[in-house]
């Protein structure tokens, strides 16, 4: 393996090609991670299965893809099949003609051809240096010894070497991997002079099995004892290896695979990390510890550490961890563990458990008992007095019933700050213990079916815990019409312009260019305050800092400092006063990055407290906090409506915001000319031209003395526009004072305490209806939470008002829009820019009518469904044929109702395991609201090689924008897309482009860059005409000798859009996208986990450009969707301080949390007059359809509260984690917690009879 500068890496060339070819890449920045994982994966393993693959990326994350197109490439490699055969016929379930495809049409199924990769030869690949090899075996192990500026690194080579080191450093950390220290030493502050690194001491690496049990050094890599235990487990008799199994279950979600080949097993149980997955169950299992210091060795039990008090028990400083001791397990003794955590992978705990029971001798009387938690609380917890009265009771309902009592009583569990709720953490404690003594109940059947009668058939499924397998897809589109020219690109599945270098790691992103001669690094300071008066900044001990040049503060700025675009102002610098924490106060430069932190961390700055502090949308209600203006809709007389309805309903609903999480975060880098206060600005953002503005307005230059560039953007998603903006300011600011480069490239902490994201919504509503389903009347207001300043959330608020109707025709309809102005950061655009929120909350009260009116939710969708050719509630004509050819299809490709029915089936048989499925339809307008905002212009130049350089106002930011308007040229002048190079975007070439915002950038650039090349086609023409059989080589070669010019821009000015907010009419938009998404789920009513089964999703996007690009932007929004909609949580403190601020507390979707049988289908073309080619801009419109997983989890819940007669109507916000259906599966364990003592029985629960 090897790595070259940068980010480039030359390796795995098969593996980089597959992911290239089969769209695996969007934005590219994960992409070399992905590359790394398969790489590493396929030299160990060059013919995996699916499951190692699944594994091997369960450590990466990926913002764009929605991860499918990554594993399409993944399976080329596979040996085994991959289809589900479900099929009678053992044909793939997603794969039958009847099922999918219309006769009449011309489709394909496959966005790249197998046909065309190089064969994978691991003969060829790189080897390890045989050279560096033998040195390495035949040199003396010596002592290393790394010193640092502020740290020493020592790696002993013997036992007793170590422990003289920890006897003169005693408090000095082993470190192994880093995995625990680093993060400590890099996020929270914690400082070690030296570190001792133990690995190469053989005493550490000890492998042995004993008479009762194995022996594992503590340096043993967690991947090491997966592999040790597999193979331990395949070599004794079960009843041996029950311990074994259940720190095997635990190892395998414990982190990634990146984590486990380098953390150590003794560094995951020294840590004492009350999150750790494998001390409970290590505890549980009376494992033991080998410990040493100088001249003593001594053995403790694992759960000693863990007891109160201290003594003769308690780990001293200078002891050392040599190895773990795992014992057989007994015959009558059974294991288990258990975690839940905010996603299935690679993710810390909410609560986990180690459970151990052991039987007197062919009975099932307890002989010993323990029970061990984790996550919950902040250190493990032993359920010690809970044990000791079960011991000699039989294994039955009434130890079960007074078991959950015990431990709610003995457990006590203080709620912290921004902790999970508690109720959800006991709950889980006793759901555990439960799924416990069903497992052992079970277990006891299978070694006397005579005496234990086991459990109910419908409870044996939740003994199963989800698993992640490879996931199945297809990708339906329209193949290009046969009459058309193969040279002609449009309307093929044509590979990402960059995809090869974004595999290889050569594409280029912000902090990859090379460093400037005197470069220095920019670190903010951010306010700690979410409201106060700034008294003083005091920056002396920030100066002494070693290499620090400089501090930047608002007395730095030249010119301005704020910026009003409405009337509450965007600040660069905070100057008298904090608006919000994140807020930036000043900003230190210095000459290295490091540099910089630890000054910044030095500034001290006295604050004086303002009231009041308003964090919450409740709390800007009650203090009439709002920016201006206010909106409001409405059509029919709502009132009278509502006198004449057969039903009202109520309700409200609220949504999280959602945090952007590109994967290159905010960077930029100020290069100052030298001369005539120029300056070159190498931005991550969507909107140069913005950048510009305010960057010249803070510098107080005019706007053609800065000049910004953009090659491409890791991820945006509209976080990078104006905000981004006020950073560059920052960067250019202090390259004005200091005449010196800047480098601003946030770290993911400070990129997401900094920058808000989407908008927070609460919604309340009332909605009248007839007994038949249809909704007559709907009154409702929206709250967003905007944030201290203004950005865009005005017109979010808009935008959720105008799209609020969704794919319904409501008679009678009243909405009032609100943007709330908080102490928060201000929140910004985010893909699909207020209609996730107003969507969700529009099928939310579909569903509330649906449970009312007893009819399905897909029944009153239909019924209310718009039908013919009709106005909006916004007075603009729409015509929905599409968006019900789309239901249609969708309801067809799916098989809604045979599943339905099967579903139905299944939750019958099923207890603690339920499904859902729901369908939900999509008319997603497209349109900016104003012409100037869509206007655009391109620049073609052709060279006299006949070579064409390309370049327009659109960012590339994953899309393919690049790709498309090469495709765009290629048709237009008809030469292959080979002979055509996009270099960058640029204010220097392109002035005044609008931002690539709302999935318009293809619409509005493909105009320009088609209008600049038939300006150069009719200036060629003439050529042509005289030279008829020429090649394009001689017609350029002789316009040059002409003097006809081969450069051309080219313009478009804009769609005719308007809205007039006074008379709540006009046409804001040009056109609408159509779509519909069908969604299964699998809940586990125990703990609240779920696995997303199967998603078809049918989408009109007119006649597709590159299918392969358009269905990437379908997939990857839907996924994001699933994140905002199931699992991306936000949590403030009191203070308004984000705690959720990093990979570690944040959850985005990962590898496990795609459905595991994915269909996407294009409907066939339908023309758009409006757009370039008669495409449709499909980049945000995709993300409102993952809701339809947030209905069927609803759907799932139902299910369970009908079959339990829960009759009381339930609620459900968003995002739908894990803790809100548990809730809602209410049984007698959630109602121990209503009643707030462990006094309900359980009796209802047991094991003879069904509840």
């Amino acid at each position: 393996m090897e790595m070259s500068a940068g980010r480039s890496v030359v390796c795995g060339i098969s593996f980089q090609e597959r992911l290239a070819k089969c769209h695996g890449s969007q934005c590219g920045f994960c992409t070399p991670g992905m590359v790394m994982s398969i790489y590493a994966l396929l030299r160990n393993h060059p013919e995996p299965t699916s499951e190692q693959m699944i594994a091997a990326l369960a450590g990466n994350l990926c913002r764009c893809t929605g991860y499918r197109p990554i594993l399409d490439a993944c399976k080329t490699f596979c040996k085994e099949s991959i289809c589900c055969q479900r099929k009678a016929n053992g044909k793939c379930c997603l794969n039958q003609e009847d099922n999918l495809f219309d006769n009449e049409e011309k489709v394909s199924t496959s966005l790249f051809s197998a046909d065309e990769f190089q064969p994978l030869d691991p003969t060829q690949e790189l080897i390890f240096p045989p050279e560096l090899m033998r040195m390495a075996e035949n040199q003396p192990k010596r002592t290393l010894v790394f010193r640092g500026e502020r740290v020493t690194w020592i790696s002993p080579v013997s036992l007793d070497e170590l422990l003289d080191l920890k006897a003169t450093y005693p408090k000095a950390p082993l470190v192994v991997g880093n995995t625990s220290v680093g993060p400590d030493m890099k996020f929270r502050g914690v400082f070690h002079p030296v570190l001792i690194a133990p690995a190469r001491i053989p005493d550490l690496n000890v492998l042995k099995y004993t008479n009762d049990g194995l022996t594992l050094g503590a340096a043993c890599s967690l991947s090491l004892v997966k592999d040790i235990l597999t193979n331990a487990i395949a070599k004794f008799p079960e009843e041996k290896t029950r311990v074994f199994c259940a720190v095997l279950q635990q190892l395998r979600t414990l982190g990634g695979e990146q984590i486990r080949n380098v953390a150590s097993f003794g560094g995951n149980i020294i840590s004492r990390k009350s999150t750790s997955d494998l001390n409970p169950v290590l505890a549980a299992s009376n494992c033991m510890l080998n410990l040493a210091s100088k001249g003593q060795r001594r053995q403790i039990a694992v759960s000693d550490i863990f007891a109160d008090g201290v003594g003769n028990n308690t780990i001293t400083p200078e002891e050392i961890l040599v190895s773990i001791h795992i014992p057989y397990s007994r015959r009558g003794e059974y294991v288990s563990a258990f975690r839940q955590a905010p996603r299935r992978e690679n993710a810390l705990p909410i609560t986990n458990a180690g459970m151990r029971v052991l039987f007197e001798e062919g009975t099932d009387i307890i002989k010993d008992l323990s029970i061990f938690y984790g996550g919950a609380v902040s250190t493990r917890v032993c359920a010690k007095q809970t044990c000791w009265t079960l011991t000699g009771r039989h294994w039955n309902e009434q130890m079960l019933d007074e078991a959950c009592r015990l431990v709610l009583k003995e457990i006590a569990l203080p709620g912290s700050a921004g902790d999970e709720n508690v109720d959800y953490k006991k709950t889980l404690m006793v759901s555990f213990f439960y799924r416990f003594f069903l497992e052992v109940s079970q277990s006891l059947k299978t070694m006397d079916p005579c005496h234990y009668p086991g459990i109910p058939v419908e409870y044996g499924s939740v003994l199963q815990d989800f698993k992640t397998r490879m996931p199945q897809s297809i990708q339906i589109y329209q193949d290009v019409d046969p009459s058309q020219s193969p040279q002609d690109p449009v309307g093929r599945p044509v590979m990402h312009q960059s995809g090869i270098k974004h595999a290889t790691g050569e594409a280029v992103y912000i902090d990859d260019l090379p460093s400037v001669d005197g470069e220095l690094f920019l670190a903010p300071v951010t306010s700690s305050r979410a409201h106060a008066k700034i008294v003083s900044i005091d920056t002396s001990e920030a100066l002494k800092g070693a290499g620090v040049f400089d501090v930047i503060t608002a007395h730095d700025v030249p010119a301005a400092n704020e910026f009003h675009f409405s009337d509450d102002p965007e600040i660069i610098f905070a100057k008298n006063e904090v608006i919000c924490v994140g807020q930036i106060v000043c900003a230190v430069v210095a000459d290295s990055y490091v540099h910089a932190k630890q000054a910044a961390a030095k500034v001290k700055i006295e604050y004086e407290m303002l009231e009041p502090v308003i964090l919450t949308i409740e709390e800007a209600i009650k203090h009439n906090s709002f920016f201006e203006p206010k909106r409001k809709l409405e059509q029919g007389n709502v009132d009278e409506a509502f006198e004449t309805v057969d039903n009202i309903i109520e309700g409200e609903i609220c949504i999280g915001g959602q945090k952007h999480f590109y994967m290159e975060t905010q960077s930029m880098l100020v290069v100052p000319k030298g001369e005539d206060k120029e300056m070159d600005l190498y931005v991550s953002t969507q909107h140069p031209a913005v950048i510009q503005e305010i960057v010249a307005a803070s510098l107080g230059v005019p706007a053609n003395r800065i000049m910004c560039h953009v090659k491409r953007v890791g991820g945006a998603f509209g976080g990078k526009i104006l905000r981004t903006g006020l950073l560059a300011s920052v960067a250019a600011v202090a390259a004005n004072k200091t005449s010196r480069a800047v480098r601003l490239i946030l770290s993911r902490e400070d990129d997401m305490v900094i920058m808000g994201g989407r908008h927070p919504f609460m919604a309340k509503y009332k909605v009248g209806f007839m007994n038949d389903g249809r909704i007559t009347a709907v009154d409702a207001i929206y709250y967003i939470n905007g944030g201290c300043t203004p950005d865009e959330s005005v017109l979010v608020a808009e935008v959720s008002l105008l799209k609020m109707d969704n794919a319904y025709k409501i008679p009678n309809l009243r909405c009032w829009a609100y943007a709330c102005k908080t102490n928060l950061p201000s929140n910004i655009a985010f893909r699909g820019f207020g209609f996730p929120q107003s969507g969700l909350v529009t099928e939310t009260w579909i569903t509330d009518v649906a449970d009312k009116t007893g009819l399905s939710p897909e029944k009153i969708r239909e019924i209310n469904m718009y039908k013919k050719s009709e106005q909006t509630h916004f007075k603009q004509t729409l015509d929905p044929q599409n968006l019900i050819r789309c239901w249609n299809e969708c309801m067809e490709k799916s098989a809604y109702y045979s599943r339905r029915t099967a579903i139905n089936e299944f939750n019958k048989q099923n207890y603690w395991k339920k499904r859902g499925i729901a369908i939900v339809p999509m008319k997603f307008p497209f349109g900016l609201g104003t012409p100037y905002l869509s206007q655009a212009a391109a620049l073609v130049h052709i060279y006299t090689d006949g070579s064409v350089l390309l370049t327009h106002g659109g960012i590339e930011m994953g899309q393919g924008i690049h790709t498309k308007m090469i495709q765009v040229a290629s048709r237009e002048l008809n030469i292959p897309m080979s002979r055509i190079h996009f270099c960058e975007t640029s204010t220097t070439t392109v002035p005044n482009a609008c931002a690539s915002v709302g999935s318009a950038g293809t619409d509005v650039n493909g105009m320009a860059v088609k209008d600049a090349c038939q300006t150069l086609l009719k200036r060629l023409q003439p050529i042509i005409e005289k030279n008829p059989t020429g090649t394009w080589n001689d017609w350029i070669r002789e316009a040059f000798k002409q003097s006809v010019s081969l450069s051309a821009t080219g313009y478009f000015r804009g769609y005719n859009e308007y809205m007039d907010w006074e008379k709540g009419e006009g046409h804001p938009f040009t056109y609408f996208i159509f779509g519909a998404a069908c969604s299964e789920v699998e809940i586990n009513c125990l703990t609240g986990d779920h696995k997303n089964l199967r998603t078809d999703i049918v989408m009109d996007i007119g006649c597709s450009i590159n299918p392969a690009v358009d269905i990437g932007q379908i997939e990857g929004a839907f996924v994001q969707g699933v994140g905002l909609y199931t699992m991306e949580e936000l949590k403030y403190s009191s203070e308004g301080v984000l705690y959720t601020r990093g990979p570690d507390q944040y959850k985005i979707p990962a590898v496990c949390d795609i459905p595991e049988q994915f269909s996407v289908s294009l409907l066939s073309p339908s023309q758009n007059p409006y757009a370039i080619y008669a495409s449709k801009g499909i980049g945000e419109a995709g993300f409102f359809l993952g809701c339809s997983v947030f209905f069927a989890l609803r759907d799932a819940v139902t299910g369970v509260r009908n079959e339990r007669e829960l009759k009381k109507t339930f609620a459900l916000n968003s995002p739908l984690t894990a803790e809100q259906i548990r809730a809602n599966c209410a049984d007698a364990f959630t109602g121990m917690m209503a009643n707030n003592e462990a006094s309900s029985s359980l009796g209802h629960i047991c094991v003879d009879d069904k509840p």
